[in-house]
């Protein structure tokens, strides 16, 4: 029987039953794996703190403390049993989310889970003999705009875990998007062919609609300027792994915040921590726009719009350097040209930095950050890339199994 964590167990002592006359406590012994909590068996013992390694995430111990409150309920007496930071998942449950489509969908909890599988997955990578979890299950990879990355890592996730994939590179050319075919069409034609489905496309709000016409999951791998929700949880797993912490860093998000569709996604899962500071540093003409600001002032994180990159890079734990994304400028090419350029990671700006602070890039990268930079070990923008496989891995298992 599996049983889900609340804010408070209970250990019962019996006054008949299975316990002796003298009244005992009857605690229920728990163990735990992805930091959920699963029933293993009722016995007699002791009242006392129940510990194990897995409660926590991080792998920290948990500590049920007892509360003062005792009551008695149909010969029964029942002491609460407080959880500090709870876990809210069980092994074997469905996920709580039947589409991954923007960044507002996860809380701190979630990501924290879903970070302590993406560790699974890394230990299931680096074993040779790889997984069979996904066996029978097929990911259709749908990708409207040109990808490398995001499209290659979610097709090596689905095979590493014993999947198999359906794929169109540019389905804006070579699907019958090109004849006319509405999206809502492609996707309950290609839903009839596969579990899963992977979709970027050039329009904001695409993935949402396409969610709400399939009857399968759908990722969302970028929705022209609008969200990459998976890019912003490795983004937030590669900070946790190379600074050690998520609550009380300093943040700067450099380049085209305007149309980067992975620094707005990024903005949302920075404001589930605490004393976050994120600064906003780009051109005039690809500034953050005012509903990303609207949502982290709303959510008490600080922000902060500077012209200056070296004053920021010396107070940043991170450095979120993204490009100018000329496709989104469209005739406009005296604008992208303004603005490219502007803001550099060089030499320079690692001479500030402070020394456990990284410099990360969603890539593909042009000039914004030299390649002298790359010898440099704060640079963490291929080891974020390696992330991003351990990331869709665990969502996919997430979707198609479960916890």
């Amino acid at each position: 029987m599996a049983m889900a964590a609340s804010s408070s167990l209970f250990t019962c002592s019996l006054q008949e039953g299975r316990c002796s006359p003298e009244t005992k406590s009857c605690s229920k012994n728990f163990m735990c794996n992805y930091v959920n909590l699963m029933h293993k068996q009722l016995g007699c013992s002791e009242s006392k703190h129940v510990r194990h390694s897995r409660f926590l995430f991080n792998e920290k111990s948990l500590m049920l403390k007892e509360t003062e409150g005792l009551l008695k309920r149909k010969g029964i007496l029942c002491r609460a049993v407080k959880i500090e930071n709870p876990p809210s998942f069980t092994v074997g449950k469905k996920f709580q989310l039947d589409d991954v489509i923007e960044a507002q969908q996860f809380d701190r909890d979630t990501l924290s889970a879903i970070f302590e599988v993406a560790r699974e997955m890394e230990r299931i990578e680096k074993n040779s003999s790889g997984s069979q979890i996904l066996k029978g299950y097929l990911m259709a990879t749908l990708f409207y705009e040109p990808s490398t990355r995001t499209r290659l890592s979610f097709e090596s996730a689905m095979k590493r875990l014993g999947g198999e994939v359906l794929t169109t590179e540019n389905a804006r050319e070579f699907s019958s998007a090109a004849k006319g075919e509405t999206l809502e069409d492609t996707i309950r034609t290609v839903e009839g062919y596969s579990d899963i489905i992977v979709m970027r496309h050039f329009e904001s709000g695409a993935a949402k609609r396409a969610a709400a016409t399939a009857g399968i999951p759908i990722i969302n791998a970028g929705d022209g300027p609008g969200q990459h929700p998976t890019q912003a949880l490795l983004d937030v797993y590669t900070v946790e792994r190379e600074i050690g912490k998520l609550d009380g860093i300093k943040v700067g998000l450099v380049g085209d915040l305007a149309n980067g569709r992975t620094v707005r996604s990024l903005a949302y899962l920075l404001a589930k921590y605490k004393d976050v500071k994120i600064y906003f540093v780009s051109p005039d003409v690809v500034k953050m726009k005012d509903d990303i600001k609207d949502y982290l002032t709303s959510q008490g994180i600080e922000w902060e719009e500077s012209a200056d990159l070296i004053e920021v890079a010396a107070k940043c734990d991170v450095v979120y350097q993204t490009r100018i994304q000329r496709e989104r400028f469209g005739e406009r090419i005296d604008l992208y040209e303004e603005a490219r350029g502007k803001y550099i990671v060089d030499h320079r700006v690692l001479e500030v930095m402070p020394k456990h602070a990284v410099v990360m890039h969603p890539l593909p990268r042009l000039d914004e950050i030299t390649v002298d930079v790359d010898s440099d070990p704060r640079a963490a923008y291929f080891r974020q890339a390696k992330n991003g496989l351990y990331i869709r891995m665990a969502l996919l298992k997430l979707l198609l199994v479960g916890w």
